[in-house]
């Protein structure tokens, strides 16, 4: 994320009076681009339009709606989000979690508060995208590793060798043509298939 002051923080509240607690607070922690949104309707469009770096929602009472519209927002274009609640409800905490909600605070709306409260929903947010993309990593790998031992079978069967040998093969092949281990590994499956 680029530097605090060129962050795009959206505030989604149609309360002016908290809308207005947390503009304060992100001007006095240095953050200039604050935008507010006044209402639920069409929230993840808006949000997509405005292309904010973070979002802080502050709700009297969350409701499903809005979870079900973060849960798309954060699967179109992930950012931050803090959300601000008034009661604290089990159910509710895991479903803002879920809809991708990196902090839940609740009574917490103090201006003095707000420049944390952003810091720590940044970091918790940057902690998981660096944690999904370690899950992706490994399983792409773990479906590559299936896909080579899949067609080392194939080809210790057709050729009668050993694993090792059959691995070799795939490796000078892979190496000959410029590609990964993998990339041959899914050729000789798909030419297996063919040959049935």
């Amino acid at each position: 994320m680029s530097d605090e002051k060129n962050l795009r923080i959206v505030i989604v509240d149609p309360n002016p009076l908290r809308t207005a607690i947390l503009r304060d607070g992100l001007r006095e922690g240095g953050y200039e681009q604050v935008i507010v949104v006044d209402s639920f309707l069409d929230l993840e469009g808006r949000l997509q339009a405005i292309d904010a770096d973070i979002v802080l929602i502050d709700l009297e009472n969350p409701n499903r709606d809005v979870l079900e519209q973060m849960i798309r927002v954060s699967g179109a274009n992930a950012r931050p989000v803090a959300m601000f609640a008034d009661s604290s409800d089990a159910a509710m905490i895991n479903a803002a979690i879920d809809a991708g909600v990196s902090a839940y605070v609740v009574d917490g709306l103090k201006k003095e508060r707000v420049k944390n409260i952003v810091d720590l929903t940044v970091s918790r947010f940057n902690a998981f995208s660096r944690l999904r993309e370690e899950l992706a990593v490994a399983q792409s790998q773990l479906a590559d590793r299936k896909v080579i031992d899949q067609a080392k079978a194939l080809v210790m069967k057709a050729k009668n060798i050993s694993e090792d040998h059959a691995y070799a093969m795939m490796r000078k092949v892979a190496m000959n043509e410029g590609k990964k281990i993998a990339e041959i590994a899914r050729s000789i499956l798909t030419a297996a298939e063919l040959l049935k």
